[in-house]
């Protein structure tokens, strides 16, 4: 009940992300090539269950899953990786400290204090001394880099042998920063390219989000250091695309008023 293993350490990686519950989604977005499939479940309202639909959705598609962990949530992410999810992602690591705990949630002893059960990732026991021998040698750690404190303790955080790659939040660096929502203010860029050249001494992949990509800003991610680029979310698409039929509507409401008076005077 596995899909493809992910490799950080290779060419660039290709993600889509999941804020809506249906695995439709999830599907569509499996089919249009991604590597991987990021969870939301730290700001949307998916549940265990939708999670664990959303991830058989992915691999029936030949996607890895990744979610995103509400919290620092010990018990939350080995439910979802007992649903059968490739590894997981940690909002807002600020420490080493916090790593190690991260480590301890998702890996089996004597790395880690994972509780052996018999769910979805083991096959329903069919594939149990298989997977619980392979688990940690392949499970995914994604740290993600949300804060200030987060940037300057980077490097300290990435040099851990479990984690695979760091994920930039520049939403919430430019929260830290005093300038919410300011992704090309020169303060977040100078942070976000902190973080880079942190995983690029360690030899870790550095991740981050387009939220309305193209060709264009996806080479320049690429250009910037990313080794994994997080193409959009089924609510950025949704989002963009009520801007384009609001101005839409607007033009042909707009267009229609204007020419209502003409309209009303030919019908006299």
């Amino acid at each position: 009940m596995r899909s493809k293993t992910l490799s950080f350490n290779e060419g660039p990686l290709f993600g889509a992300w999941t804020q809506f519950g249906h695995p439709s989604i999830t599907e569509i977005f499996a089919a249009s090539g991604f590597d991987f499939i990021g969870i939301d479940m730290e700001h949307s309202t998916i549940a265990l269950g939708e999670a664990q639909r959303i991830i058989a959705a992915a691999h029936a598609g030949g996607a890895a899953c990744l979610p995103r962990i509400s919290s620092h949530n010990g018990v939350q992410a080995s439910r979802l990786l007992d649903s059968g999810a490739d590894g997981i992602i940690v909002p807002n690591v600020q420490t080493l400290d916090q790593v190690r705990e991260a480590v301890s949630w998702i890996k089996y002893p004597p790395q880690g204090m994972r509780g052996f059960g018999v769910a979805r990732a083991q096959g329903y026991g069919f594939d149990f001394d298989q997977y619980v021998s392979t688990w940690n040698a392949r499970a995914v750690l994604v740290v993600q880099i949300e804060s200030m404190r987060g940037v300057e303790q980077a490097e300290a955080i990435v040099s851990h042998e479990s984690v695979q790659g760091a994920m930039i939040g520049p939403y919430d660096i430019s929260g830290s920063l005093g300038i919410p929502g300011k992704l090309s203010h020169p303060r977040v860029r100078e942070a976000c390219r902190r973080v880079i050249e942190a995983c690029r001494r360690c030899g870790k992949a550095c991740g981050t989000q387009v939220v309305d990509p193209t060709d264009e800003n996806v080479r320049e991610a690429l250009a910037e250091g990313y080794r994994f680029v997080i193409l959009g979310a089924d609510v950025f698409l949704l989002w963009k695309w009520g801007e384009r039929m609001h101005a839409i509507v607007k033009t042909h409401r707009d267009e229609y008023k204007a020419q209502a008076p003409a309209k009303v005077m030919r019908l006299k």
